[in-house]
């Protein structure tokens, strides 16, 4: 390997849209409407949430590298840039589901979804932003480190 794909945003990309893109899927039964629109639709959506995902990720990675002023911390991670890092993508969703939810109304939960307050985030989204970008961060690591 050599190149781009041994950049760590490479990494950060490829398996948080692979990841994200499952959650998406899985997660669709508790917003409203996701069960009935046709495939193609839900395919497209799905796949839009997703690139914002992938979006918050590299935001995310950018602002804990800043934190330590080094990219490279993805290699021996630390306990500062990996809260930043988990810190700065929960705080996007908040914002962002609170912004879709509560002001736009572009989508909304269904009674499936647990809302965890002050802002009536949805349970799923926030779980995503907890389970999954650990895991991105690992492969990330054993993709750069192979």
């Amino acid at each position: 390997m050599s190149g781009i794909t041994r950049q760590p945003e490479f990494g950060i990309v490829i398996f948080s849209f692979l990841l994200h893109f499952v959650w998406e899927y899985l997660q669709a039964p508790t917003y409203i409407g996701m069960m009935e629109l046709p495939h193609w639709e839900g395919v497209k959506l799905c796949t839009s949430a997703t690139i914002g995902d992938v979006g918050f990720a590299l935001i995310a990675f950018w602002v804990a590298s800043a934190s330590v002023r080094s990219r490279g911390w993805l290699m021996s991670p630390k306990t500062l840039p990996f809260l930043v890092y988990l810190g700065v993508g929960v705080a996007l969703t908040i914002g962002f589901e609170y912004y879709y939810t509560q002001i736009t109304h572009r989508w909304a939960y269904s009674d499936l979804m647990p809302l965890v307050p002050p802002f009536n985030t949805g349970m799923s989204p926030l779980l995503q932003w907890l389970v999954v970008p650990p895991i991105v961060l690992w492969l990330s690591r054993r993709h750069i480190g192979h």
